[in-house]
């Protein structure tokens, strides 16, 4: 199961260079987290867990294999992408199929040029997502009027298709991205049919300079400030410095040189683990003498679902999953301590799989 977060932003504000660091970051510490290059601008990443190692020496694991999150550096975008200009149909068609968007903006002065010629992050997060709305409201404007037609001689489907469209078309042409639409349950798989560009979650990068990671600056307030109020996600990272840490081979000396900074962790680590939260996902656990593996799944998921992740198999010939909590799992020293204690359970295809479960999946084919 694949979840794609596409990095995207203006010309100049740092969004290779964060790419970059995230991809070497990964490649240096490929002997525990497996990293892996599919094009020049694709890179699976390990999501920090340090859940995985307790888990692993618990389980006396010979090794453990991370959950990923794939991350995309996307074409800059200029103004007029939406028509095309510039690399605006690649940098379009490449952005429809990512889970989430990561919108790096720059929120540092010096004398890397501006497109703009001054830096106002906020300015530049309205320019990107004036031309994600202009491509959507094409979009949908196209299918809305045919829509509607066969919707007044009673087709019950284009009906359906309406009544989604409508409010989408309403907020696009209101200067709203299609994410802000209220959409119920029952029109969740027409509204993700659509593929609208501004229907994608959001995580705002605030690239500050080298100073201000730990604290942010008063750029990154005003963007922490319009993440707050559209629900998105945000977080405070310097391009610069990650590029730098990337650099830096020895765990030690890596530590080192955060907390000189002020620093617990890498802003990539945060990053990494808010596309996660983003993207609405869990994580669940298999562990054994071989190896301690995190598995991703959507919250919300069955224990099915859950299973078919490390195989379809499992999901088709799934009979019951047998399932001890984290906390239970380390508080008692493992699998058969828990299963002593009557905290393993047995559970069928209704049950709804929690973040930190550890499973054994029982199936027939």
């Amino acid at each position: 199961m694949g979840f794609q977060c596409g990095i995207v932003g203006l010309p100049n504000v740092g969004k290779s260079t964060l790419f970059n660091a995230l991809t070497e970051t990964a490649a240096a510490e490929a002997a525990n987290y497996p990293f892996c290059t599919i094009e020049p601008n694709v890179g699976r990443v390990a999501v920090p867990d340090e859940r995985l190692d307790r888990i692993a020496a618990i389980a006396k694991s010979a090794k453990t294999l991370p959950t990923q999150l794939e991350f995309v550096d996307i074409a800059g975008l200029v103004r007029g992408a939406s028509k095309g200009e510039g690399l605006g149909n690649q940098f379009l068609a490449n952005i429809r199929e990512v889970d989430a968007i990561v919108h790096v903006l720059r929120c540092f002065e010096g004398d890397v040029t501006h497109v703009d010629g001054s830096v106002d992050p906020l300015r530049d997060a309205d320019t990107v997502e004036t031309e994600l709305m202009i491509a959507d409201l094409d979009s949908v404007e196209r299918q809305y009027d045919n829509t509607a037609k066969r919707a007044k001689v009673g087709d019950k489907e284009a009906q359906r298709r309406l009544a989604v469209l409508e409010p989408v078309v309403a907020a696009l042409r209101d200067g709203r991205p299609a994410r802000s639409v209220a959409i119920d349950n029952e029109q969740q798989a027409l509204f993700k049919g659509l593929n609208l560009l501004t229907a994608k979650p959001v995580l705002y990068v605030a690239n500050v300079e080298e100073e201000s990671a730990a604290t942010g600056n008063a750029l990154s307030e005003a963007v922490r400030a319009k993440a707050a109020a559209e629900g998105a996600g945000f977080v405070v990272i310097s391009a610069a410095i990650e590029a730098e840490v990337a650099s830096l081979s020895d765990p030690e000396e890596k530590r080192e040189f955060l907390e000189t900074l002020g620093l617990r962790e890498t802003g990539l680590a945060r990053l990494i683990r808010e596309g996660y939260r983003l993207l609405g996902l869990i994580t669940f656990f298999t562990a054994g003498p071989k190896e301690t593996r995190a598995w991703t799944v959507r919250d919300g998921a069955k224990a099915p679902e859950a299973a078919g992740v490390i195989h379809t198999d499992f999901e088709r010939g799934f009979i019951r999953a047998e399932t001890i909590a984290y906390d239970d799992f380390v508080a008692l020293g493992g699998e058969q301590a828990a299963k002593d204690a009557g905290r393993m359970r047995a559970e069928g295809k209704e049950y709804l799989v929690h973040d930190g479960d550890i499973f054994h999946f029982r199936f027939n084919v």
